[in-house]
């Protein structure tokens, strides 16, 4: 692919192409000189980096950044939608919950618009330790419409030793991001019209879209699954949802804006017609991972763990999964143990005995002639403790990537199954040399520095290139790594569910 650059006016000066997603903007560029001073460079060609699943190839083959060098993330906000994108009919729907929530109700938007024949209005990612909770349909508007950090830019500027003003108290909680910087939406945008909507006000549909109550339909939820939405006249059993609304009616509103509550859940549209299951099809597939300073971050990760290396994705740090945190790391231990290893029950079970058992004999990576016998090349790290020797249990000897939302994975007592188990075991604090990029990384739209919200991505980024690959049950964010992530990485289709 070729790619045109900004060039350097200023002769025997290299200037650095940082590709950031933007669809009218022009680049805003930090570069390095020599001597360290800092200037920018505009490019005022316009320049959109089509986002495609890339290969390994290209992620590798990214500028090399310096230390002195931010990144500045442009969120992509625009006031209004350009003249050539209004329409006279539109969707929008209520964000909630963390980024996979998030993401459902986004596939879910992406398709019944195309279905109905809609411009999807696309709120941005809200991304934080914090998330949104769910609520009825009218706490909830009010809640969305408040998202935004505007007039709150001043937190991101008050100096550390002066105490925060009351309305900056959660302002480092969360950030908001385009999904354009995440996610390849170049499929998306050829197939149907989307405007991406910062301002989640009343205010910007009147002003922007001419839209107000008089002339939008409100389909207002009282729990979080009331409307299930299908497309056909087969009989369905409500126990989960508790009313189903047909398309054929949907498409019949007239008003110019369709305004949906909740679009949460990988059931919530029960497509029987062979069309609008392959549009939802489509719109799973873009939701990969692939934005280029990620992929080149996991990948070097990957490098370092060896060919073949295996990947666990153990959700433990909110909610029933934090309460219910030794039964699930275990199930996802036994999964990976018992059948995706085919380690002997017996030996599995002394193992689980045997957790806590202190072995000081730490070796570098296991003996190349078991590696060859298991076709794993070679890794660059040093095992935290002594292999396994006996021939039926050298699968164990295989490098495991740990990702999980925890403290400090290998002191956790409910990851010690899998330290105590394979005695290569890994996770990202491992890898701490390889993540300098992710230190460069600013959002302009809040100040925020990004890293902290961009590990989760990156975890399970390392575990979709695993080899194998297991989530823990209950979790969307495993659902999402085990049938969207791993099979993309590895030139399959996705597991479709719903």
């Amino acid at each position: 692919m070729h790619l045109p650059l900004c060039p350097s006016k200023r002769e025997g000066i290299a200037c650095v192409l940082l590709v950031v997603p933007s669809r009218r903007h022009p680049f805003l560029l930090r570069v390095a000189l020599s001597p360290p001073v800092q200037t920018e460079i505009t490019c005022i060609s316009r320049f959109l980096f089509h986002f495609s699943p890339l290969p390994v190839s290209f992620a590798l083959g990214l500028p090399t950044i310096s230390t002195n060098l931010v990144i500045a993330v442009d969120p992509h906000i625009e006031s209004c939608p350009q003249a050539d994108l209004l329409q006279e009919r539109y969707l929008s729907y209520l964000p909630h919950s963390g980024f996979h929530n998030q993401r459902i109700a986004l596939e879910n938007a992406l398709t019944l618009s195309r279905i109905l024949n809609r411009t999807l209005l696309v709120p941005p990612i809200r991304l934080g330790s914090k998330p949104l909770r769910y609520v009825n349909y009218d706490s909830l508007y009010s809640f969305v419409s408040l998202l935004g950090k505007e007039n709150l830019t001043h937190c991101s500027r008050t100096a550390p030793d002066v105490p925060l003003p009351p309305e900056c108290l959660d302002y480092f909680d969360h950030t908001l991001l385009s999904w354009e910087w995440l996610v390849n939406f170049k499929a998306v945008r050829d197939r149907q019209p989307i405007i991406f909507r910062w301002n989640l006000t009343d205010a910007w549909l009147y002003d922007c879209l001419n839209i107000s109550s008089a002339n939008t339909h409100f389909l207002k939820d009282s729990g979080r699954y009331q409307f299930r939405f299908v497309d056909d006249d087969s009989p369905l059993p409500n126990a989960k949802f508790s009313e189903n609304l047909k398309v054929d009616t949907l498409v019949s509103i007239a008003e110019p804006l369709l305004q949906i509550g909740t679009l949460f859940g990988s059931s919530r549209l029960h497509l029987s017609v062979p069309e609008n299951r392959h549009i939802r099809s489509q719109v799973r597939e873009s939701m990969v991972l692939t934005n280029p300073y990620l992929l080149r971050a996991a990948e070097l990760v990957a490098m370092a763990l060896g060919d073949s290396y295996l990947g666990v994705h153990v959700r433990l740090g909110d909610g029933q999964f934090r309460a219910d945190g030794p039964t699930k790391a275990r199930s996802v231990w036994w999964s990976f143990v018992r059948d995706e290893l085919g380690i002997p029950v017996a030996d599995a079970v002394a193992f689980e005995h045997s957790v806590g058992e202190s072995i000081a004999n730490v070796s570098s990576f296991p003996d190349p002639s078991i590696l060859q016998e298991l076709g794993i090349s070679n890794s660059s790290l040093r095992c935290r403790r002594g292999y396994h020797t006996a021939s039926h249990l050298a699968p164990l000897n295989i490098p495991l990537y740990v990702a999980t939302d925890v403290k400090d994975p290998a002191a956790h007592p409910d990851l010690a199954l899998f330290f105590h188990t394979f005695p290569c075991t890994f996770h990202l604090g491992d890898f701490l040399g390889r993540l300098d990029i992710l230190d460069h990384f600013e959002n302009l739209y809040d100040g925020l520095q990004l890293k902290p919200f961009l590990i989760p991505f990156l975890d399970a980024m390392i575990v979709g290139k695993a080899n194998r690959a297991i989530g823990t049950p209950g979790s969307t964010f495993s659902t999402y790594v085990t049938d969207v992530l791993w099979p993309k990485y590895h030139g399959l289709e996705i597991l479709e569910r719903g």
